[in-house]
């Protein structure tokens, strides 16, 4: 295992009925002002809306709504809403809704605090935190990237030009409601698009160096089959109140910073999908269903011994004669029709499937702004060259740019530092 430090500060409440049960009592230490941030339209028709603002105005709470819109927080958003904490004086960042928000809430937290730029100093490359953000505590309606337990968060500036993502402890919400009967009133493409994406997030720490015993990998396999197993069970009822508690859980596990440890990362297909996602239309987890099976396919000789144990331990895909290579491949495939199994898109132009909003093709102009955006993981399996991303690979399915438009394996871009 690699070297690491360990820390996370978020505590977690999770169950039904914990917003009622906690919420009044945790903000009492926390002054006077609240901003609530929220997906106004889409917490009002599911009622978490009015229950979240019974409990503020019972705990003597003066609110200050700032509602965004959904997909990623961009940069204009984020500095709107630094400017009303500022003015408003407020105390506490209380937000209400997916990844998304949790993100939004925690560049507010920073931005309002900071005379600094936050995307030139923070975002666009490392920075460090020397300030203190404003607290900020989540109440999670989707299961989907496990924001709400850790710094992470992702920033979009310029609209389709630059989305980034860091992780800053600082900036971890103080604490995170989980109830997991929240999750049942989104739409249920919602759902299979979120729980995708965590299993991706899983698979991203998986698949990378260093080789050989893993307590990660461990603690990833078994994950992993209960995303998948949750999955299926939430598709045949999505009432199933057990198979959303564990997609819950499972979800912010994956983004808790405990998997991951020891463990350099791969962060290429997320990376790939945030740049895309705006030109596409894509939900995270929709991109991330055309992405990754391309791109696995493609790196896979270079980290057998790990796809083979993904075949053998997650999928339970037996030898029967199979090499080692026949074995990858066959776990890869059936990540790719277990994604079929949900109804995700098998390419970018399917606009029938969840996730998939619509959207334009980028302009071979624009496909190379979005593909210069994308750095190859200090833990990728292989580093693909400025050859490989020009010519293509059509053995492994990477085509030639010129191709773009005809299928998924055009986007799969590696852009070497």
């Amino acid at each position: 295992m690699n070297n690491f430090i360990f820390e996370n500060r978020t505590k977690v409440y999770f169950g039904k009925g914990c917003v009622k049960e906690y919420l009044g009592c945790l903000l009492r230490s926390y002054g006077k002002t609240v901003m609530l941030v929220c997906e106004k339209d889409s917490l009002t028709e599911n009622g978490i809306y009015d229950e979240i603002r019974a409990v503020l105005e019972k705990a003597g709470k003066k609110v200050t709504e700032f509602s965004i819109a959904t997909g990623k927080p961009d940069y204009e958003t984020v500095m709107e809403g630094a400017k009303m904490a500022r003015e408003q004086n407020e105390a506490f960042i209380l937000g209400a809704g997916d990844g998304a928000v949790t993100d939004c809430c925690k560049a507010i937290a920073l931005a309002a605090v900071t005379k600094k730029d936050i995307w030139e100093t923070y975002w666009e490359k490392p920075g460090i935190t020397d300030v203190e953000p404003l607290p900020v505590g989540i109440v999670v309606t989707a299961a989907g990237s496990g924001s709400a337990c850790s710094g992470k968060a992702v920033l979009v500036r310029n609209g389709k030009t630059a989305s980034t993502g860091r992780d800053y402890p600082w900036c971890s919400p103080r604490f995170a409601l989980m109830d997991p009967s929240y999750t049942c009133t989104g739409p249920v493409k919602e759902m299979i698009s979120s729980g995708f994406d965590a299993l991706s997030y899983m698979m991203e720490s998986y698949f990378s160096g260093p080789e050989g015993d893993n307590v990660y990998d461990d603690i990833a396999e078994a994950l992993m089959k209960s995303i998948i197993r949750n999955l299926r069970a939430a598709l045949r009822n999505p009432e199933d109140y057990t198979a959303r508690s564990n997609l819950l859980w499972a979800s912010a596990m994956a983004g808790n910073r405990i998997p991951g440890l020891g463990k350099k990362g791969d962060g290429f297909c997320h990376d790939l999908e945030r740049q895309l996602e705006p030109w596409m239309g894509c939900s995270p987890g929709a991109a991330l269903a055309v992405i990754q099976p391309v791109y696995y396919r493609h790196i896979c000789k270079d980290g057998l011994a790990q796809f083979v144990r993904f075949a053998e331990n997650v999928w339970m895909i037996p030898r029967e004669g199979r090499t080692d290579e026949e074995m990858a491949l066959a776990g890869i495939r059936a990540l790719e029709n277990f994604a079929g199994e949900l109804g995700l898109p098998a390419t970018f132009g399917d606009g029938t499937k969840p996730g998939c909003a619509g959207g334009r093709q980028p302009e071979p102009g624009e496909l190379q702004t979005v593909a210069a955006a994308c750095k190859v993981s200090a833990g990728s399996y292989r580093r693909l060259d400025r050859t490989e991303t020009e010519k293509g690979d059509r053995k492994n399915g990477i085509c030639n740019i010129k191709q773009r438009c005809k299928n998924a394996h055009a986007w799969i871009r590696g852009i070497s530092d």
